[in-house]
């Protein structure tokens, strides 16, 4: 179990430290987030709600990832604890009227494999957890 537990403590801290990065710190990214002069005060709000819920739920997930008796139930909690700003993002994705990108910056949207580069990694990040939680309920270990 202590593979699947450093791999889901990876994912939290990318969780947490990731959407700060992105969305508030980096100058190119963050123009197209948190500081977008386009958007309108309340898009703003949502974003950096968004980056406080990244990182409140990143640390949720270390915590039960690696604290004092993580049982195999708390494991599975911290994955699925930190899988949820990735799978929102697909969510997102399919709601009518929402895009991945602003349209002033499509020239400058990385893709991957046909993929706007941030749900490529949360892709992965999913496909991450999904494994170590397949090696959590491998595990006969008795916690």
């Amino acid at each position: 179990m202590r593979v699947a537990k450093l791999v889901i403590a990876a994912v939290a801290l990318i969780t947490a430290v990731g959407a700060v990065l992105a969305d508030v710190v980096i100058p190119a990214s963050a123009a197209q987030h948190a500081f977008n002069d386009n958007w309108p005060p309340h898009a703003r709000f949502h974003d950096v709600q968004y980056v406080a819920m990244s990182v409140l739920l990143g640390a949720i997930g270390l915590a039960l990832a690696l604290g004092r008796g993580a049982t195999r139930a708390r494991v599975l909690w911290a994955a699925a604890v930190v899988s949820t700003p990735w799978l929102g993002m697909f969510v997102a994705a399919l709601f009518p009227g929402t895009a991945v990108n602003d349209p002033e910056f499509a020239d400058r949207t990385a893709s991957v494999l046909g993929l706007h580069a941030q749900l490529f990694l949360a892709l992965v990040l999913v496909a991450l957890l999904g494994v170590a939680c397949g090696l959590v309920l491998r595990d006969r270990s008795p916690r």
